[in-house]
């Protein structure tokens, strides 16, 4: 695509935001593998994610695989601190383990706190960010994680088997449809 040309099929979009991605590597660490649904609440991750802690802890989540196909909202960062603090960032992979193990729920809190910490830590997101987020994780992450068993159990679902084809589906009208794993 040519600088100001509009992308106009999903490959296109998911391309782009690849090389997009790509090119700021350096100064916003690994690539997570997203694809935003329309509305850009959401994303959905187009391969698995895996993350290994460097040094193995006895009693701590040391390993993370995030499933192809996983409903992400990326760093839940209210709207009003996006110029502070955007939901993108070095921040936005260990964000997204930490919203899988939000979902998941199969291990506590504090642990897949812990695993946000250690993430990144790892990749040396700057320690003011890190220490806001973690701080606004300690303060309100219970109400996410209430909020994520309330979701399951009323028959949420957040592990795709099938992806949009239409640049334009939302997030709301995709997970009305039967393309649940």
């Amino acid at each position: 695509m040519y600088r100001g040309e509009l992308a106009t099929t999903k490959k296109e979009v998911a391309d782009f935001m690849r090389q997009a991605v790509m090119k700021s590597r350096d100064i916003a660490g690994p690539a997570a593998p997203l694809v935003p649904f329309a509305d850009w609440d959401f994303y959905f991750i187009d391969r698995t994610l895996e993350w290994t802690r460097r040094e193995r802890i006895a009693g701590v989540v040391n390993d993370v695989k995030v499933p192809k196909g996983f409903v992400t909202d990326l760093a839940s960062i209210p709207r009003p601190f996006w110029s502070l603090l955007p939901r993108q960032g070095r921040y936005t992979y260990p964000a997204v383990l930490h919203d899988y193990l939000y979902w998941q729920q199969s291990c506590t809190r504090a642990q897949a706190d812990d695993v946000l910490e250690a993430a990144m830590e790892e990749l040396q997101v700057p320690v003011p960010q890190a220490s806001t987020i973690l701080i606004a994780v300690r303060m309100f992450g219970g109400g996410a994680w209430d909020n994520n068993a309330e979701l399951k159990a009323a028959g949420e679902r957040r592990l795709l088997k099938s992806f949009p084809s239409d640049i334009s589906t939302t997030w709301k009208i995709w997970k009305q449809q039967d393309v649940f794993e």
